[in-house]
C-alpha cells in the first residue's frame, strides 16, 4: 500500500514539474516571439520608408530631366 502511495506521489510530482516546465518554456517562447515581431515591424517600417524615398527620388530625377530639356529648348531659341 505504501508503495502505491509513493508511486502516486512520484507521479503527481513528475506531472506538476512537467507542467510547470512546459508553462515556463511557453512563456519564454511567447516573449521571444513578441521581441522578434517588434524587430520585424521596425524592419518593415524601414523598408517602407526606403521605398518611399526611392519613389520620391525617381520623381525628382524626372523633374530634373524635364527642367534640363526646357533649358535646352530656351537656349536654342536664344541662339
Amino acid at each position: 500500500m505504501n508503495e502505491t502511495i509513493v508511486a502516486l506521489l512520484g507521479f503527481a510530482g513528475t506531472l506538476i514539474g512537467s507542467l510547470c516546465g512546459v508553462l515556463t518554456a511557453n512563456k519564454l517562447t511567447n516573449y521571444r516571439i513578441e521581441q522578434l515581431e517588434k524587430k520585424v515591424e521596425k524592419h518593415n517600417n524601414v523598408i517602407d520608408r526606403v521605398y518611399e524615398l526611392e519613389r520620391q527620388n525617381a520623381v525628382e530625377e524626372e523633374e530634373i530631366k524635364v527642367a534640363n530639356h526646357r533649358i535646352d529648348d530656351l537656349e536654342r531659341k536664344v541662339e
